[in-house]
């Protein structure tokens, strides 16, 4: 009995000592966090908005990620438009403006638009440009503007499960369109 009582206490002691410890790397995980967050760094992608543009500067889909009026909006999206129609096939497809770092890629008619923090990674918004044009591109066949206009619910529902409050949370094409998919099975 006595023997027994000791292995319990001995566990209990083992199972407090393991408590302890937990709590003390979850404290040690939230000062870590905090330290990032001051310095500036957040491992989240963190995209604010998303603009389809044709060469014309008519913007075929926007959404943002972060509030702004309607007028603010019309400003930003014909400043960046100019500015990123301006540029020439042998520059860069990244763009700073205001506080924001557009990137850009041109597929036929249309511009794709992504702006984002300024110490976002270029070269993975561009990738992740490239994956939502493959992704129209698998259901819709060989995408066009059209497509993206008279099936805009549909881009809108692509890109709401690729992102979600401007953090990239999904790149599987078939993840991305199955819901799609049985959506139009049902009607």
């Amino acid at each position: 009995m006595a023997k027994e009582r000791r292995s319990v206490e001995s566990l209990s002691d083992l199972w407090r000592a393991g408590a302890e410890q937990a709590h003390r790397e979850v404290e040690d995980d939230g000062v870590e966090q905090q330290r990032s967050k001051q310095a500036g760094r957040d491992d989240e992608m963190t995209i604010r908005f998303v603009l389809f543009v044709n060469k014309q500067g008519q913007t075929r889909l926007a959404q943002y990620y972060e509030h702004l009026s309607l007028d603010e909006r019309r400003a930003l999206e014909g400043e960046i438009v100019r500015k990123c129609l301006a540029r020439t096939d042998q520059q860069c497809s990244f763009v700073e403006h205001r506080n924001y770092k557009v990137v850009y890629r041109r597929y036929a008619s249309l511009f794709f638009l992504v702006g984002v923090d300024n110490d976002e990674n270029e070269l993975a918004i561009l990738e992740f440009i490239h994956l939502f044009v493959e992704t129209m591109d698998r259901h819709f066949g060989n995408v066009c503007e059209l497509d993206i206009m008279f099936h805009l619910e549909k881009v809108h529902f692509m890109l709401e499960e690729m992102v979600m409050n401007g953090c990239i949370v999904e790149t599987s094409k078939q993840n991305i369109l199955a819901p799609i998919q049985l959506m139009e099975k049902t009607s």
